[in-house]
C-alpha cells in the first residue's frame, strides 16, 4: 500500500506499564549529543568495566530471561571469553542511547557503524527536517499578513535563500553528528568501522567493502540498524525529479508543483516546508481519507488547516502504479489506479514527486542466516522484551534487536527506549517498555501529537474487554497563552475510562503540541489516573493549561480507586 502509514495505526501487542526514563530527549537523542555530559557519567569513566551487579547475578538473570533457548539450537559453540560485555550493530539513536545506558551500567561496550554516525535520525530524519520546518514556520508567519497586523507588526515581502536554508539543515545534521561522537569517545564506547554481520552466537565481523574483515565477540549483541525509505513498485527514483525524504533534506531546488506520495506525517512535514517556500503541492493517498493512523477527529481539524487553506490538492483511494522522472523537457508523468479495483483512474504531471510511503528494515546483510532467524517483512521479530526470535520459534540467546528494524514502533525516541530496557535487563533488572506510552508527533504548523489509542481503537478495545470509555476535549480557543500569541486553532482531546479513571489516549493538535504531549504520555508511563493527575498545578498563563483544562472536564466515577494502575495495557 503506498500510503505513508502512521506507527500508531496498526495494533500493537501487550505490554505492561514501564518506567519513564528521565535520559530521553528531542527524538531520542539524550543531552550529550548535544555536547553535554553528566556529572555522574564522568565518575563511571573509571570504572566502566565494573558491572553494577555482580557477574555471577546478572548472568543467573539474564539464563532465566533465555530459558527456552539454547546454544545448540543455533549451531555453533559461543566463545568463552569475550571482547565486550555488549556489541551494538548500528549507530542511530537507538544504539547510541543503547550505548551511553550500558556505560553508566558498567559494561565494556563497543559500537559498530557502517555509514554515518547518527543513523537516518541524525542524517536524514529528524533533525535535518526540523530545520527545515523551522525556517517554514517563521515562513509561514511572515506571510500571513492577517497575523502579523493583528499583533500590531508591519512586515515587508518576506524572502528566502534556498542554499542557506539547505546549509542550515546540513550544519544541524554535522553538528549533532560530531558531538554524539564525541560523546561516545569520551565515555570509552569503542566505535568499529564498517558493516556488522552475525557469524555465530554471539560473534560479529565488521569490515569495509574491499579491506579484510575482523571479528569480535560478545556476552551480549543488538541490533539496530535502523530503516531506509520504502519505495514501491513501479516508481522510478532518479534523485532529482523523483526523490526520497533523503533527497528532499537536502532542498537542492524548490519545485514550483510537487506530488507528494503518502500523507502520514512524512508527507504532511514536507507539505508544510514546500508550500511555505512557494511550491503548489498534490497530495497521492491510497486509503479513501488523508492522514491515515491519526485520530479521526485530529485528523479532520488538520485538514481543515493544515491542507485546505493552502495550495494543496488531493487525489485519495488511489495508488501511483507508475511514476517516470522528468527528462527531455518532459515533466514526471504519475500514472494513478483505483486502489479498489485497479482500473486505471487518471495522469498526473508535476514538476517533481516526494515519495513519503513510510519506510522499511535495513536488516539485509546482518548474517541471520547464521544463527536460524528469518525476518518478517524484512523486520527482525522479538518478543516483549526485544529478544530475537529464531525460524523455530525460540529465542536467541544474547540476542536483541530494536528500533525500525523490529516494526514495533518506528521511531527514533522509541528505539533509544528500548536499547535503554535492553540494557536494564542485561545488568539484572527485568524491564518491559509500554509502548502505548511513548507519544509521536507531527512538526506542522501548528503541530500535531498523540500518545496512546485513537477513539476508534479504543472503542474497540473497550467492546472487547467490557468496559465503557469517556472523552473529554478543550480549544485552544479557551488558553490565554494561545490567544496572546494569536493562535487560537486547535484542540486537545483525552479518552479515558470513567469507572477507573485509566488513560487510554491523548491527542492534541495546536501550538506547541509536539512539547505538551510528554505530561500524558508520562502518566500513561507511571500509571497515573486521570483523577490524581487533575490536582497537578500548571503555571499561568502557559499552554500546558489546555491539559490542565482537559483533565479537569474529565468525569471519573467518586468511587474510583486512586492506586496507580499496574496491570499489563493491552491493544
Amino acid at each position: 500500500m503506498q500510503a505513508s502509514v502512521s506507527p500508531l495505526s496498526t495494533p500493537l501487542p501487550p505490554h505492561f506499564i514501564a518506567r519513564s526514563n528521565s535520559n530521553l530527549r528531542l527524538c531520542g537523542l539524550r543531552r550529550e549529543a548535544f555536547g553535554f555530559r553528566s556529572v555522574s557519567q564522568f565518575q563511571n569513566r573509571g570504572s566502566r568495566w565494573t558491572s553494577v551487579v555482580s557477574r555471577n547475578s546478572r548472568w543467573g538473570k539474564q539464563l532465566v530471561f533465555s530459558a527456552s533457548a539454547t546454544v545448540a539450537d543455533n549451531g555453533s559453540v559461543p566463545p568463552t571469553s569475550f571482547d565486550y560485555d555488549l556489541v551494538i550493530i548500528g549507530a542511530g539513536v537507538g544504539g547510541h542511547g543503547a550505548a551511553l545506558h550500558a556505560v553508566e551500567r558498567g559494561l565494556k561496550t563497543a559500537i559498530i557503524e557502517g555509514d554515518v554516525m547518527g543513523g537516518t535520525c541524525v542524517n536524514r530524519g529528524c533533525v535535518p527536517s526540523k530545520a527545515l520546518l523551522a525556517v517554514s514556520g517563521r515562513m509561514r508567519e511572515l506571510q500571513d499578513e492577517h497575523h502579523m497586523k493583528a499583533l500590531g507588526l508591519q512586515i515587508a515581502a518576506a524572502a528566502y535563500d534556498r542554499q542557506a536554508v539547505a546549509d542550515h539543515a546540513n550544519n544541524l545534521a554535522s553538528k549533532i553528528r560530531g558531538n554524539l561522537t564525541n560523546s561516545l569517545k569520551a565515555l570509552g564506547v569503542d566505535i568499529l568501522t564498517g558493516f556488522g554481520t552475525i557469524v555465530g552466537p554471539q560473534k560479529v565481523k565488521y569490515g569495509k567493502v574491499g579491506l579484510s574483515d575482523n571479528v569480535v565477540t560478545a556476552k551480549d549483541i543488538i541490533i539496530a540498524t535502523g530503516s531506509v525509505p520504502f519505495v514501491p513498485k513501479g516508481i522510478e527514483v532518479d534523485g532529482k525529479t523523483v526523490i526520497t525524504s533523503d533527497h528532499a533534506l537536502k532542498l537542492e531546488f524548490v519545485p514550483d508543483w510537487i506530488a507528494i506520495v503518502g500523507s502520514g506525517y512524512i508527507g504532511l512535514e514536507f507539505s508544510d516546508v514546500y508550500t511555505a517556500l512557494g511550491s503548489e503541492v498534490t497530495f497521492i493517498e491510497a486509503l479513501d481519507q488523508l492522514m491515515p493512523g491519526f485520530d479521526p477527529e485530529i485528523g479532520k481539524l488538520a485538514q481543515r488547516v493544515l491542507i485546505n487553506p493552502r495550495k494543496i490538492d488531493y487525489h485519495t483511494g488511489v495508488f501511483a502504479s507508475k511514476i517516470t522522472p522528468a527528462k527531455d523537457g518532459k515533466p514526471v508523468i504519475i500514472e494513478l489506479i483505483d486502489a479498489k479495483t485497479r482500473e486505471p483512474k487518471d495522469t498526473v504531471e508535476v514538476d517533481a514527486a516526494l515519495i513519503a510511503t513510510g519506510r522499511a528494515p535495513f536488516t539485509k546483510g546482518l548474517g541471520l542466516e547464521n544463527i536460524n532467524v528469518e525476518t518478517q517483512r524484512g523486520f527482525v521479530p522479538v518478543d516483549e522484551r526485544m529478544r530475537v526470535i529464531d525460524a523455530d520459534g525460540k529465542l536467541v540467546p544474547h540476542l536483541y534487536c530494536i528500533g525500525d528494524a523490529n516494526g514495533k514502533l518506528m521511531l527514533a525516541h522509541a528505539a533509544s527506549a528500548q536499547g535503554i530496557s535492553v540494557v536494564e535487563q542485561l545488568t539484572g533488572k527485568d524491564h518491559v517498555l509500554n509502548h502505548l506510552s511513548i507519544p509521536a508527533a507531527c512538526f506542522t504548523h501548528p503541530e500535531i501529537s498523540m500518545v496512546g489509542l485513537t477513539e476508534p481503537q479504543a472503542r474497540e478495545k473497550a467492546e472487547r474487554e467490557g468496559f465503557e470509555i469517556s472523552i473529554a476535549k478543550t480549544s485552544f480557543k479557551a488558553n490565554t497563552k494561545a490567544l496572546a500569541e494569536n493562535e487560537g486553532e486547535g484542540l486537545a482531546k483525552l479518552i479515558y475510562r470513567p469507572d477507573n479513571g485509566e488513560i487510554l489516549g491523548v491527542h492534541i493538535f495546536g501550538m506547541h503540541a509536539a512539547d505538551l504531549i510528554h505530561e500524558a504520555s508520562n502518566a500513561i508511563a507511571l500509571g497515573t489516573r486521570v483523577q490524581d493527575i487533575k490536582f497537578a498545578v500548571h503555571a499561568h498563563p502557559t499552554l500546558s493549561e489546555v491539559l490542565d483544562e482537559l483533565y479537569k472536564l474529565a468525569k471519573v466515577n467518586p468511587h474510583a480507586t486512586t492506586k496507580p494502575l499496574s496491570e499489563p495495557v493491552a491493544v
